[in-house]
């Protein structure tokens, strides 16, 4: 009894999951989703570029609030790429990742 012996460990340590620096892949973005996907960022810059170009404009509030819009879409898009093709999925999970 004084070498231990009756008192050994019951669990073991959990082995973690190695995981890669970069952790790019298209595993959640396969077939059809993946062209839309990847030109929701595209569309959407092109569409701010598009607005910066009008100089002049009579009623102004409509520009600008399609300014906000383009905007804001190419902002969520890059963000939703971004958890799609990195580690962050498996990292939040697949459900959390559907309720946001």
């Amino acid at each position: 009894m004084e070498n231990g012996a009756v008192y050994n460990e019951t669990t073991e340590p959990q082995a973690k999951v190695p995981r890669h620096r970069c952790g790019c892949t298209l595993r959640h973005l396969r077939g059809w989703r993946l062209v839309p996907k990847a030109l929701q960022p595209f569309l959407s810059l092109l569409a701010v570029i598009f607005e910066e170009i009008v100089e002049d404009c009579i009623n102004c509030g409509g520009l600008y609030f399609f300014e906000f819009t383009s905007c804001s879409a190419f902002l969520l898009s890059l963000l939703i790429l971004c958890v799609y093709c990195t580690v962050v999925y498996e990292t939040f999970g697949n459900d959390k990742v559907k309720r946001v």
